[in-house]
């Protein structure tokens, strides 16, 4: 009785699992496995696979799956019938085309396309390492129809990979070489001897390789053959070939818009395919290449970004136009090569949509926000601003803002009180929400960049411009007013309300007076009721964030809006006034400080969601130097809001500002910021820290190599210069120095050695010859003061002075006449124009033929392997550089020792430097700029041969040892993290690096070489490769992986 029920309940069970299932299909499952039960089972680790060599039965094999899986039917998918004969099924599949028989690879590689198409690839995806490994080899299988169906499998396979799985799968695609190997497939296909079909999915397959792996992207953009072959294939008239040339040519980063597409007696019918997939040029390196001689490509784009062509094809041209324009430098060339254009198409791009029933069609939506996305260009300053303003940007914006204003309501009738009423209502509105922050941003960007004298009645309405301030006035002082306690449902609106603020910090500070001048009235207007409160409320928020310890993003988002409303309120002068009475100053100052001592860095990113996209992880190989934010966007906060209040002169005494404070004095303040201006630190921290010095007395740029070069100053060793003021007291400089920091303290004749008179005679000053050297004289008129020759000397080598207010006006006076610029706009404390170059202290002009004329000294390298040599100034035959005493002694104790000493050394010309060439000229440039060149990176290092990595690195390691003996502790720490770097991505190369290191003593290097070596010691012991190497190294090997596997 007991057994029946079971035998009951086992068969309502069996009843139940296989509900759905019909009768063919189960008799499929049984067929399927009876084949399986021909071949044979094995283990393999925690897993049971599949093996057969008969040829027949792999046929039988293959067909039964096929059958199978074309008889579930949506609703079958997931049934555990199904799922649990997938790992079956994948693994006689693997192993059928791991046999590679000719018989069985063409419908056992259809079959494997089947099975992607067909079964859900939530089920499929544990899998995708099992069934990539066979597939990339027989992409050059003999037979066409195999190769592409692998391709066909692998791009889809690829296409939905999970990223947790991108590294593992490529690690097979390149132990497979499957990059090259579709190369070269394609490379062959000459269209005539060649399916079709064959290069549209080789293509395919290389494009989505190339949008997911970085490392791909440099052995295609840089194989000229292969650019050859395709350009080759642009007169094709196929449709099917330039629909597979688009895709290919949009993963390597170029869009290619054939005469196919634009002549008007041809009409495209193509309804299904898409023509145009651009992904976007995600290599740095190959994006700047295709930039060179990019006109024909942008023309190209431009015209795909236009209204004619369908929404998907628009959406790709912009997405291209936008990884163009990733930096300042791709940026700039694309508008120099297609300005207006562009612009045009942008503002195409962000009108061209309707609402319908107070929505917006998805596509459309889209557009929009590419488009947007593009505008963003005007980030950088240039032509392209002035082409906004023509084509009517600030329309553009207010339509998009504020869309009743599209129903042909004009702002200009409506009194003040019914826009802002207006503004008030339409903020509200929730149809166009997600494009906000790109509106705030693109109108900060255009104010902040905007020329004094712009008037807005030219290109535009000055009411559209005041609606467009008034609504971000409006958005800025509602976030303040809601406090810094934010729900997780409220964080996406505050992040539109960064946007909104910052706009208006950027507005109030803008060049041009009248959108200054209006967005201070407007924001005053509007604070009236509760400004106060506002203020009061942002001095708690920003006094409360430093006693915190946990600070997340919503906290850093809610600081920073607090941060730009005290800067803001700080040009105001009711406002300001109470911020400093409130001790808003040292709130600054203390918040200043947390930043420095707590390490917060924080970019614009992680305030600004919309500026991230799908593409943004994938790009490589693009540096931005020029940013001037940075990723210290709350320290910038802090410092502009300082600066501010010390600009209208809101602090009697700076003193005051330090009163009663032990652990945080002037000096240790002025210190902080002189550091500022002398590190990494991006372009708005260093103007901003110059801009305060100045208001204590420190004028001008601080940095490393100032600070070294300024030594000489008050010392005449190798002083070649004597300038005679009126009153016949002298002082002695250097003519290198001169020449390349202050030309204008030099006679012109001074600058060209080659137009001297023979005697060496001239009106302005007297030249003698000493030990090779030139002693010249130069004597300035009576109207130039000595006190203030001195400072501006001073501004010369340190690159700073220091000076009272009673010296200003006199130094302004000088500095103009020696066109010190940017000197002149420190000494006026004229605020720093946002997106300026910070001044660098940069000697290196000295090393070209006009330096040569100041030379004292030849440096000649220790090797030098069959280099052509010829010097314009002497005649040497051998490489070597012409260099200044005083420019090496003041970064080198060693040398400066040497030059003194008295010795014979001292007294020659010349100076052999004990490294190569290529270290030698690194060494200088170091000298004379305070930068050691690195070695390549990215992309470029990743595809360098073994050899070439090690002959980079050879240089840093002889300068590695030459520091040490040289006393050059910079050059040393520099070296020796651009080795370390370099050997992370390259440990192949760390049983050389080892030997080389011990043998310069570079015990350190060694350690770390040894550290890398350690995880293979078994495997190097049993390869012999240690046998290279001394018993001292293999014991350093030996005891790094004993320490690992103790380490666990």
């Amino acid at each position: 009785m007991r057994s029946s029920k079971q035998a009951a309940a086992a068969a309502a069970t069996a009843t139940e699992n296989n509900r759905g299932i019909s009768g063919h299909m189960f008799t499929l499952h049984q067929r399927l496995y009876h084949a399986l039960n021909l071949g044979t089972r094995y283990s393999e680790g925690k897993e049971w696979k599949w093996k057969c060599t008969d040829i027949e039965i792999q046929r039988h094999v293959v067909r039964s799956i096929s059958s199978f899986i074309e008889s579930a039917s949506p609703d079958t998918l997931h049934h555990p019938l199904v799922k649990d004969s997938v790992t079956d099924i994948v693994w006689a599949l693997v192993w059928i085309l791991q046999h590679k028989s000719e018989a069985v690879l063409s419908i056992a590689a259809n079959v494997v396309v089947k099975l992607i198409r067909i079964i859900p690839n939530s089920i499929l995806q544990p899998y995708s390492l099992c069934l990539v490994h066979p597939l990339a080899p027989l992409l050059s299988s003999r037979r066409m129809e195999v190769s592409i169906a692998c391709a066909t499998a692998l791009n889809m396979i690829l296409s939905n990979l999970s990223a947790t799985r991108e590294k593992s799968v490529w690690e097979i695609l390149s132990e497979t070489k499957t990059v090259f190997l579709i190369v070269s497939g394609i490379r062959e296909f000459s269209g005539g001897s060649m399916a079709t079909e064959y290069f549209q999915e080789m293509a395919s397959l290389l494009s989505t390789i190339l949008q997911k792996w970085s490392a791909s992207r440099f052995s295609v953009w840089n194989d000229t053959k292969l650019m050859e072959v395709l350009e080759a294939m642009h007169e094709n008239p196929d449709v099917s070939i330039k629909v597979a040339l688009l895709k290919l040519y949009s993963g390597i980063g170029i869009i290619i818009c054939t005469e196919f597409f634009f002549m008007n007696s041809i009409r495209l019918k193509i309804v299904k395919q898409r023509l145009l997939i651009c992904m976007p040029a995600l290599c740095g390196n190959g994006a700047m290449k295709l930039l060179q001689n990019g006109e024909a490509l942008l023309q190209m784009m431009v015209l795909c970004m236009g209204r004619s062509r369908p929404l998907s094809v628009q959406m790709e041209g912009f997405r291209l136009a936008q990884r163009l324009a990733t930096n300042k430098q791709g940026c700039l060339k694309m508008l120099s090569l297609c300005c207006e254009p562009i612009v045009k198409a942008i503002i195409d791009g962000m009108t061209g949509w309707t609402l319908s029933s107070g929505k917006i069609a998805n596509d459309q939506m889209s557009l929009l926000v590419e488009a947007c996305r593009l505008a963003l260009i005007i980030r950088w300053d240039g032509e392209h601003h002035d082409y906004f303003w023509k084509k009517g940007i600030d329309k553009v914006l207010l339509d998009l803002l504020l869309e009743k204003f599209r129903n042909g309501q004009s702002v200009h009738l409506l009194t003040l009180e019914e826009q802002m009423s207006e503004a008030q209502e339409a903020l509200k509105a929730d149809v166009l929400l997600v494009l906000r922050p790109y509106m705030w941003d693109i109108l900060g960007w255009l104010a902040i960049y905007c020329r004094e004298d712009f008037n807005p009645n030219i290109h535009s309405h000055e009411l559209l411009i005041d609606m467009l301030i008034r609504c971000a006035c409006l958005t800025f002082t509602d976030s303040v007013r809601k406090g810094w306690q934010i729900c997780q449902s409220d964080l996406s609106e505050t992040f539109r309300s960064e946007s909104a603020s910052r706009a208006v910090l950027m507005m109030i500070y803008s060049p041009c007076k009248y959108i200054a001048s209006k967005a201070r009235s407007m924001l005053s207007e509007i604070l009236k009721p509760t400004g106060k409160e506002y203020l009061k409320h942002s001095l708690r928020v920003l006094n409360f964030t430093l006693t915190r310890d946990n600070f997340g993003i919503p906290d850093m988002l809610q600081t920073g809006i607090n941060l730009v409303a005290l800067t803001c309120c700080a040009c105001l002068p009711w406002y300001r006034s109470y911020i400093v009475k409130s001790g808003g100053v040292k709130t600054l100052l203390a918040f200043i400080k947390w930043c420095l001592s707590n390490d917060v860095h924080i970019g614009r990113l992680s305030f600004a969601p919309h500026l991230h996209n799908i593409f943004s992880q994938r790009l490589c190989c693009w540096v931005c130097k020029e940013d001037w934010e940075g990723n210290d966007i709350l320290l910038l906060y802090g410092l502009w809001g300082l600066a501010e209040l010390l600009h209208y002169g809101s602090i009697s005494k700076n003193v005051d500002i330090f009163s009663g404070q032990v652990e945080y004095t002037e000096a240790q303040f002025v210190r902080m910021l002189q550091e500022i201006c002398s590190d990494n630190s991006a372009l708005g921290l260093k103007w901003n820290a110059a801009y305060i010095l100045s208001y204590f007395g420190f004028y001008g740029f601080p940095c490393k190599l100032g600070r070294r070069i300024g030594k000489a100053l008050d010392e005449n060793e190798f002083a070649d210069t004597r300038i005679i003021l009126a009153k016949g007291e002298s002082m002695s400089v250097h003519g290198v120095v001169l020449a390349i920091r202050c030309p204008s303290l030099l006679p012109p004749e001074e600058l060209s050695h080659d137009e001297k008179a023979s005697d060496g005679s001239s009106g302005r000053c007297a030249v003698d010859k000493q030990y090779g050297k030139f002693k010249k004289d130069i004597r300035l008129s009576s109207h130039v003061d000595n006190q203030a020759l001195s400072k501006l000397l001073k501004f010369v080598y340190l690159g700073y002075l220091h000076a009272g207010d009673e010296h200003v006006k006199k130094l302004n006076i000088l500095a103009k006449h020696c066109s010190l610029q940017p000197l002149s706009t420190m000494l006026g404390r004229r605020r720093p124009k946002w997106g300026t170059l910070f001044p660098i202290y940069d000697l290196t002009p000295a090393l070209a033929l006009t330096g040569h004329h100041f030379s004292d000294i030849i440096l000649k390298p220790k090797e030098t392997e069959s280099i052509c040599w010829k010097c314009r100034t002497c005649s040497l035959s051998l490489p070597h550089m012409h260099a200044h005493k005083v420019v090496l002694s003041s970064s080198c104790d060693y040398l400066r020792a040497l030059f003194q000493s008295g010795m014979q050394e001292s007294r020659s010309q010349t100076i052999e430097v004990p490294v190569s060439w290529e270290a030698m000229i690194k060494l200088v440039n170091w000298f004379y700029t305070d930068e050691l060149p690195k070695p390549s990176s990215g992309c470029l290092w990743d595809n360098m041969d073994d050899e070439e990595k090690l002959h980079q690195l050879q240089q840093y390691l002889e300068l590695c040892w030459l520091a040490e003996f040289w006393f050059l502790e910079d050059v040393q720490d520099i070296s020796y993290k651009v080795i370390v770097s370099c050997l992370d991505s390259a440990r192949q190369l760390s049983i050389k690096i080892i030997k080389i290191a011990s043998e310069l003593s570079l015990w350190k290097l060694a350690e770390v070489a040894a550290n890398y070596l350690a995880p293979f010691y078994r495997q190097l012991c049993h390869t012999g490769d240690l046998e290279a190497l001394n018993e001292e190294l293999v014991d350093m090997i030996r005891d790094a992986s004993v320490r690992l596997s103790q380490e666990g």
